[in-house]
């Protein structure tokens, strides 16, 4: 059975993920929420986050940010990075996670997500057919609409440890 709001695996911090681990496992392509993800909401690039992209582009990954913000928040933030990106993406809608993998050249094979979202992030990347990273939100100040989406996503997350609880191991063994 395919829970959509299930994440294939969790982490404490985007920065926290076994890249390398996963690299040697074939994957190739990485696509990345940016706000509460990277870095704060609508904060600049910083140190982390630039070395971060530094360090996935020498292991050998390419990077997507998808963002449903406008292209001046995530133009700015890529500048910083150098990744690709694609701003207002409807997430989640499939297409842009598509149009990701396509201006990467990877697949849902080889492909992943990293995001701090159930209802936006996690649940595009699951429709669209690539494993999902679900991590802790950086900072606990969001604007209204998140704060209430973030109480739903507590009550799926009970279920989800429980159904990890029952099943065993996340993807990849972490």
């Amino acid at each position: 059975m395919k829970h959509y709001l299930f994440p294939d695996a969790t982490a404490s911090s985007a920065y926290d993920i076994p890249y390398e681990k996963l690299y040697e496992m074939g994957y190739r392509g990485i696509i990345y929420d940016i706000d509460n993800t990277l870095v704060p909401h609508g904060a600049p690039a910083d140190k982390r986050a630039i070395e971060h992209f530094e360090r996935l582009r020498a292991i050998g990954f390419k990077a997507v940010l998808l963002s449903n913000n406008k292209e001046p928040r995530v133009k700015s933030f890529n500048d910083q990075v150098g990744a690709m990106y694609i701003y207002k993406a409807g997430k989640p809608s499939v297409k842009g996670y598509q149009k990701a993998m396509d201006m990467m050249g990877t697949d849902t094979s080889n492909t992943f997500f990293v995001g701090d979202q159930l209802f936006t992030d996690v649940w595009g990347a699951k429709r669209c057919g690539i494993r999902s990273y679900l991590v802790k939100q950086i900072d606990k100040k969001e604007e209204i609409q998140i704060i209430l989406k973030r109480r739903l996503e507590w009550v799926v997350l009970i279920f989800y440890r429980l159904h990890v609880k029952k099943r065993g191991q996340e993807w990849p063994l972490l």
